[in-house]
């Protein structure tokens, strides 16, 4: 069959926005072969794919400018993108749009540890951050699973957590301050090196605001001392509502430890085909570590023993060495990688109150069997954020259409039992039009009021966050005004 010719408008608009971009920008920086602009198509949410029109690899704050004055005068959208290993589809491109990765802004610009502060360009990856500062035994709490590649830029987007967050918190509680490139190409600092800027609190709005405000090029994270020491315990329990109920009452408890990770039967069994980290084959497991000096480590797992055994656990394993310590973390943060390599997932962020683990996690296991379709659960138990990865055939017609189901349904049970519908992923393309079931239309038209005053053309990150009818309608009205 023959192939529709290109529309020579669109041709024509694409080279002439090419050649802007190429004036602003290194030869090597602009990217608009259709071939290579494939590379851009997806995020790791890899159900949906698009590539875009071009794509951007600046390597300053004034070279983001450029670009986005660029695009601000032509009209054309454009989509932020970190490392792209966001789950929520929230660096999709759109076929009209630029995708404009900060993977070239990796520089440490400052380091202050007497104020113990970091400031950084936000194409650095997550675990580089702690790299820089480790010889002088300091770290960046912030661990996502993908630390290892994720940048800074999309952990400020999407608020990223980790293992460590429930003592350590999220991005938003370790950063201090950003430089922002508004869609017009406009530079604005806001907080900076020190607590509590005055005014408005605007750094608590971008953070977690997906690309729908600015581009973030530059951020001033806070670093933290080295606890003495660390140790894990690994728990494990013949059904997942019992372990569930365990982190409930460790929680009750009042201990705070530094984590506490679950990990279902199928997800074990991936994990330690793949890793092979010594972990036990049960129903469910527990990672709780705790930190500081030798007596409060054992002061605090002693606590945390007891709560365990009150549960009737099949193995309680107490980490002897660092290399012991290290296995056992090595299974957790292989999960994703292990469960990749035997099935096809989609992988959910919803979050929930502690008390309800038991309720949801029971919950799910019946969702699994009315929809035929497996469920492995690996998340951060220790502050309710869960992982649920939805096994299905991406080759059989229709499995990925029940998938969704079966996640909307998921993430509408969190928000039932007093949760919300994201963690750490963000709502991107995932869940934009599950935010009428967390939220009420007044609620939705303040958030997208807000998004009018930042981009008031609505170019930024299209077609995420928002119930796509509206987020259309915006950008229609926007136009319409001009």
């Amino acid at each position: 069959m023959q192939m529709p010719e290109p529309n020579p408008s669109i041709l024509s608009r694409k080279a002439r926005i090419v050649e802007k971009l190429r004036s602003v920008l290194p030869e090597d920086a602009v990217i608009s072969d259709e071939a290579e602009t494939r590379a851009y198509e997806c995020d790791a949410l890899t159900a949906y794919r698009c590539p875009p029109l071009a794509a951007v690899l600046p390597a300053s704050t004034k070279e983001v400018s450029d670009v986005l004055r660029v695009c601000f005068e032509e009209g054309v959208p454009v989509v932020p993108r970190g490392s792209g290993t966001s789950l929520a589809g929230g660096a999709l491109p759109t076929a009209d749009s630029v995708i404009l990765g900060v993977a070239r802004m990796n520089e440490v610009l400052e380091t202050d540890y007497a104020n113990r502060i970091i400031r950084v360009q936000t194409g650095r990856t997550n675990l580089s951050v702690t790299g820089a500062v480790e010889e002088n035994d300091f770290f960046y709490a912030p661990d996502p699973s993908s630390q290892l590649a994720c940048a800074i830029a999309g952990n400020i987007a999407m608020n990223s957590g980790g293992a460590h967050c429930l003592k350590y918190g999220v991005t938003t509680n370790n950063l201090m301050g950003v430089t922002m490139v508004q869609m017009d190409g406009t530079v604005v600092e806001i907080g900076g090196g020190h607590l509590d800027a005055g005014g408005l609190d605007l750094l608590g709005l971008i953070c977690g605001s997906e690309g729908q405000l600015g581009v973030v090029t530059e951020a001033t994270l806070r670093i933290l001392r080295k606890p003495e020491g660390a140790r894990p315990v690994l728990m494990g329990f013949d059904a997942n509502e019992v372990a569930g109920a365990c982190v409930s009452d460790i929680i009750k408890a009042g201990v705070l430890p530094v984590a506490i990770e679950f990990m279902d039967r199928p997800c074990i069994e991936a994990t330690e085909a793949f890793a092979k980290a010594g972990y036990p084959m049960c129903e469910a497991l527990l990672i709780v570590e705790v930190e500081g000096s030798d007596a409060e480590i054992d002061e605090q797992l002693a606590l945390i023993l007891e709560i365990a055994r009150r549960h009737n656990p099949v193995e309680l394993r107490e980490a002897r060495d660092a290399d012991e310590a290290g296995r056992i973390w090595l299974g957790r943060k292989s999960a994703f990688g292990a469960m990749g390599q035997i099935n096809d997932y989609m992988c959910l962020d919803g979050t929930i109150p502690i008390s309800e683990l038991p309720f949801v996690l029971r919950r799910i296991g019946e969702m699994s069997q009315e929809y035929g379709l497996d469920v492995a659960n690996v998340f951060h138990a220790g502050d309710g954020n869960m992982h649920p990865l939805i096994l299905f055939d991406a080759n059989k017609e229709g499995d990925l259409e029940l998938c969704e189901q079966f996640g909307a349904d998921i993430l509408r049970l969190c928000v039932e039992v007093g949760g919300c519908l994201t963690g750490e992923h963000g709502v991107g393309i995932e869940k934009r039009d599950l935010m009428v079931d967390q939220y009420a239309p007044e609620d939705l038209e303040v958030q997208m009021a807000v998004k009018d005053v930042f981009d008031p053309r609505w170019l930024l990150n299209p077609a995420k966050v928002f119930p796509l009818a509206a987020s259309e309608a915006r950008r229609a009205m926007a136009l319409a005004a001009e």
